[in-house]
């Protein structure tokens, strides 16, 4: 009976320890609103990606994951990059092909090339 009545005592400390420091709250007030998390954009919008930049990228957490419009956003500043390189990539591969092509058949490769000429201007000869 000492043991029980010592435990509803120690719970009544407890309880009013925790009533008085929610209510009281000292000088502060109540706690504010948490604001929401923010996506902040590390990737630079003036040169061209690097894999460290991809992997600073962190998504804030939501109820059910990710915002989809923060990772559909990050996900085509990517595409858009890769389909800029792989043009790039074919613009220099065309490029060197020929100059291989040329180099391969040197000077002979503009024999028997002859310029078209301009056609001339007929209105010219009337008058």
């Amino acid at each position: 009976m000492v043991l029980f009545l010592f435990l509803v005592i120690a719970l009544v400390v407890v309880v009013g320890a925790v009533t008085l420091a929610v209510v009281g709250g000292g000088e502060s007030g109540a706690l504010p609103d948490a604001a929401p998390e923010q996506f902040t954009d590390p990737l630079p919008p003036d040169r061209p990606l690097r894999r460290a930049d991809i992997e600073e990228v962190r998504f804030p957490m939501t109820l059910r994951g990710y915002r989809m419009a923060d990772v559909d956003d990050v996900l085509g500043r990517l595409g858009a990059e890769l389909a800029e390189r792989d043009s790039r990539i074919a613009e220099l591969e065309a490029a060197l092909a020929g100059a291989q092509a040329t180099a391969v058949a040197g000077p002979a490769l503009f024999e028997g090339y002859e310029p078209r000429k301009a056609p001339e201007d007929k209105k010219g000869d009337d008058q």
